[in-house]
């Protein structure tokens, strides 16, 4: 080898790396979030923290780092149960709402862990994609159902004309539930029958759940993937950013706007 080149490549190596800090930063927000987080979503985290950068450089950072979103999206089925068309549909997948509160939909999905099945209902918020409320159970009961009605409204006041969107599942054919709806001034909105489309901002929010957590993650027993689900939840409330929401999680997108 000539010593020019030697010398040349003995420089190289030798330089300091102009983007130890931006690596560093980004091996932070990685792991921070689990490997739930792309390029794009780790290039609007380094610019929150004040680094100027673009997504093109944060991906090359990313490739010699050796790191990528570990979240690999997958075909799931919500639990449906029996199905009958007893409400119109109010939504008409119409899912922009102006503010919060104005339009939530709701849905139950089924878990099956360790030979056993967990049912989480939760509300959403289609202003933000928070999640309202929610309830786990082992069954999906009608209990289940009321129980996270009756949590969610707790946090708005009667008759607001807000309209709940749900699929035409048995609980929400259930005349309790129809009688808290129209109690609270609620305007009871369903899908058409087998169409999932018609709730799909819900159904979005499961896929990503079980993307980004049953998918991803490892578990002990069917209680430590309760209290993971817990926890996914309170972060997909309040740190996991959204594209669509300018880079905001739900609840800051919701705070930072007139109607905090």
């Amino acid at each position: 080898m000539a010593r020019s080149t030697f010398y040349y490549h003995k420089k190289q190596f030798d330089k300091p790396d102009k983007y130890s800090q931006e690596k560093k930063a980004i091996s932070t927000i990685f792991y921070k979030h689990k490997g739930r987080y792309g390029y794009r979503r780790i290039n609007i985290e380094m610019k929150n923290r004040g680094f100027i950068i673009n997504h093109k450089t944060v991906l090359k950072l990313m490739d010699e780092l050796g790191i990528k979103s570990q979240v690999r999206k997958k075909k799931y089925r919500s639990y449906k149960g029996q199905t009958g068309k007893v409400a119109d549909n109010i939504l008409d997948r119409n899912f922009k709402a102006d503010k919060p509160n104005q339009k939530w939909a709701t849905d139950v999905t089924e878990f099956s862990l360790f030979g056993a099945k967990l049912y989480l209902s939760p509300i959403i918020d289609l202003y933000n994609g928070e999640i309202i409320s929610f309830n786990i159970a082992h069954h999906p009961t009608l209990e289940q159902t009321m129980n996270m009605l009756k949590k969610a409204f707790n946090k708005i006041p009667d008759n607001t004309n807000l309209v709940l969107h749900s699929d035409q599942g048995w609980q929400y054919q259930h005349g309790n539930y129809q009688y808290l709806l129209k109690k609270k001034g609620i305007i009871q909105s369903m899908s058409r029958k087998g169409n999932c489309l018609d709730n799909a901002v819900i159904e979005n929010f499961f896929g990503h759940l079980k993307s980004e957590l049953l998918y991803l993650q490892d578990f002990d027993s069917m209680e430590h993937f309760k209290k993971e689900l817990e926890e996914y939840i309170y972060y997909y409330n309040n740190d996991r950013i959204k594209l669509s929401l300018n880079g905001l999680s739900p609840v800051k997108y919701r705070t930072q706007s007139k109607y905090s």
